[in-house]
C-alpha cells in the first residue's frame, strides 16, 4: 500500500511539473504550451476561475506544482507571495531584506521586475536591492545570498533560470557584469564568470543542450550573444555585433536561436569603426594624463552623452574600458536574426541563417509557434515572419490595442495571447496569416508576462492576479 501510494504520488507530481509554467514565459522562457480548451473571451467579470489582490510589481506569475508565484513591493517591503493553485488564496507571504533602495531613473522598471523559478517544491527569486533567497513549500527560508549594490540606473529585469540543480543568475549592469552559478539546495556558489562586455541588460538566460551533450545556457548581452557551459562557467561560443542594451529574451527551437536586438542608435548604416584608445589619447588628450575628460571630447554627441552613457564608472574620465564600450557599442546593429546553433569561438557570420531589420521590438520577446516567428511590437504592432527566411508574412496593427508592450507574447492551443501595458488583452489565431480572435479590457495596467498551464490563462495586472478559464 505504502508503495502503490508512493507511485502515485510521483505520478501526479510528473503530471505537475508537465503542466507546469515554473519560470519567465514558461519551459526555457519558450512562451508556449501544449494546453487545450482556453477561453478566447475573458475579463474581469467574464469566464474568471478565480481573483485575488496582489502587491504591484512587473514580475510575471509562474506555475510549479500546487502553486503559484510572483514577487512584488508594497509600502517598500519587498516581497515573495505563494497562491494556491487551485483556489488562487494567499498561503504565505515573505517579506525580503532591503539594505538599499535602488534609484530607477525611468518610471517603467521598479524594485520586484524579475520573476520567480520553481523546481516544483521551492521557489527562487531575485531582489536588486538585496540579491537571491531560496523558499521551500512552507515559505520557509532555504538560503540567501546578498549581492550589489548594482550599477544599472534603469534598474534590472532578467530572472533567475534552473538548470537541473543549478539556479543561474545573469547580472548585467554598466560596471561589474557576471553570470552566477549557484547549487540551488544550499545556496553555495559553483561559478562566477565576469561579462567585461556586458553592460545594463534585461534579457533572462536560455538553456540549450548541443550535439555532444554539453548543456549551455545561452546569454544575450550588450554587444553579444554567448554560450556558456553550465557545468563550468566557461564562455564556449559568441555573435558579436549586438547593439548596447538589450531588453529581449532569445528563443531556442530545433537547434537554431532567434533572437532580436534594438537600440535607438544602432540602425543598419549607422556603424562606426572607432578608433583605438592609444589613438584617441594621442589625438584628445591634451593634459597628456592618459585619460580623457569631457572637455578634451570633440564630438558633440559623444560629450552630450558623457555623462549617461560613457563614463561608465563614473570617474569623470574616459579611461581604456569606457573608450573599448564604446568602440563596440558604435558597430552594434539592430535586427531580428536566426542563428544555427553549435560550434565554438565566433560564431557571428559562420552560423548566420539571416536578419530582418524591420519592425523591431524594444521589450517584448520574439515567439517561436507552429512554424512560425513572431514579434510584437510597441504601438501594437504584431509581425509573423517566415522561420526559414526571415521575409515578412503579415504585420498589421492590433487596432483595438495600439499602446506599449512589456509583456512578452505567449502561445497555446492555437492562439497567441498578448497583454499591452494598458491591460488590453488581445486573442490571435496564429498562423503566418494570423487573425485577431478578441480584444478584452482587464480594466487594469499590466507588464508581467501571461502564464498558461491546465487549460488556464494566469494574468498579473497591478493590482489583481487572474485565473481565466472557459465556465461550464
Amino acid at each position: 500500500m505504502i508503495v502503490y501510494s508512493r507511485m502515485l504520488l510521483l505520478s501526479v507530481l510528473a503530471f505537475l511539473m508537465q503542466n507546469d509554467w515554473p519560470q519567465f514565459r514558461g519551459p526555457n522562457a519558450s512562451g508556449i504550451s501544449e494546453d487545450a480548451n482556453l477561453p478566447v473571451s475573458f475579463g474581469p467579470e467574464e469566464n474568471v476561475s478565480w481573483k485575488t489582490p496582489v502587491p504591484m510589481g512587473n514580475s510575471s506569475p509562474v506555475v510549479a506544482g500546487d502553486r503559484i508565484y510572483i514577487t512584488g513591493f508594497e509600502k517598500e517591503r519587498l516581497l515573495t507571495v505563494a497562491f494556491d493553485r487551485k483556489a488562487g488564496r494567499v498561503l504565505w507571504q515573505r517579506e525580503a531584506p532591503r539594505p538599499r533602495k535602488q534609484i530607477i531613473e525611468r518610471p517603467s522598471n521598479g524594485p520586484a521586475s524579475a520573476s520567480p523559478v520553481s523546481d516544483g517544491q521551492n521557489v527562487y527569486v531575485f531582489f536588486q536591492d538585496f540579491g537571491l533567497l531560496a523558499y521551500g513549500p512552507d515559505g520557509k527560508e532555504l538560503w540567501r545570498m546578498p549581492l550589489g549594490p548594482f550599477n544599472n540606473p534603469f534598474g534590472h529585469g532578467a530572472s533567475p533560470i534552473l538548470a537541473g540543480n543549478t539556479l543561474l543568475m545573469n547580472i548585467d549592469q554598466d560596471t561589474g557584469s557576471y553570470l552566477l552559478a549557484l547549487e540551488k539546495e544550499s545556496g553555495r556558489v559553483l561559478w562566477r564568470t565576469e561579462r567585461p562586455l556586458a553592460q545594463r541588460g534585461y534579457a533572462t538566460p536560455v538553456l540549450y543542450r548541443d550535439p555532444d551533450g554539453m548543456l549551455q545556457v545561452l546569454v544575450a548581452g550588450s554587444y553579444r550573444l554567448s554560450g556558456y557551459d553550465v557545468q563550468s562557467g566557461k564562455e564556449i561560443w559568441w555573435i558579436r555585433h549586438l547593439p548596447w542594451q538589450i531588453k529581449p529574451t532569445p528563443v531556442v527551437f530545433d537547434n537554431k536561436v532567434y533572437f532580436v536586438t534594438y537600440s535607438g542608435e544602432s540602425d543598419p548604416g549607422a556603424q562606426e569603426n572607432v578608433p583605438s584608445f592609444a589613438e584617441a589619447l594621442a589625438r584628445l588628450d591634451r593634459n597628456k594624463d592618459g585619460k580623457l575628460s569631457k572637455d578634451e571630447i570633440t564630438d558633440p554627441g559623444a560629450k552630450d552623452r558623457f555623462d549617461e552613457y560613457l563614463d561608465l564608472d563614473d570617474t569623470g574620465f574616459l579611461e581604456e574600458r569606457d573608450w573599448k564600450q564604446y568602440q563596440e557599442r558604435r558597430l552594434g546593429k539592430n535586427g531580428l536574426r536566426a542563428y544555427r546553433l553549435g560550434g565554438k569561438g565566433d560564431l557571428s557570420e559562420s552560423n548566420l541563417l539571416w536578419e530582418n531589420p524591420r519592425s523591431l521590438p524594444n521589450v517584448p520577446s520574439p515567439l517561436v509557434y507552429r512554424g512560425v516567428l513572431y514579434t510584437l511590437k510597441e504601438g501594437g504592432i504584431l509581425t509573423s515572419f517566415d522561420m526559414r527566411t526571415g521575409e515578412i508574412a503579415k504585420q498589421a496593427r492590433l487596432q483595438s490595442a495600439l499602446g506599449d508592450y512589456y509583456a512578452s507574447p505567449v502561445a497555446a492551443d492555437g492562439k497567441l495571447y498578448v497583454v499591452s501595458e494598458e491591460g488590453k488583452a488581445t486573442v490571435i489565431q496564429a498562423g503566418a496569416q494570423w487573425e485577431v480572435l478578441k480584444a478584452n479590457d482587464l480594466r487594469d495596467g499590466c507588464k508581467g508576462t501571461p502564464a498558461i498551464a491546465d487549460g488556464k490563462l494566469y494574468i498579473r495586472t497591478y493590482e489583481t492576479l487572474y485565473c481565466f478559464a472557459k465556465q461550464d
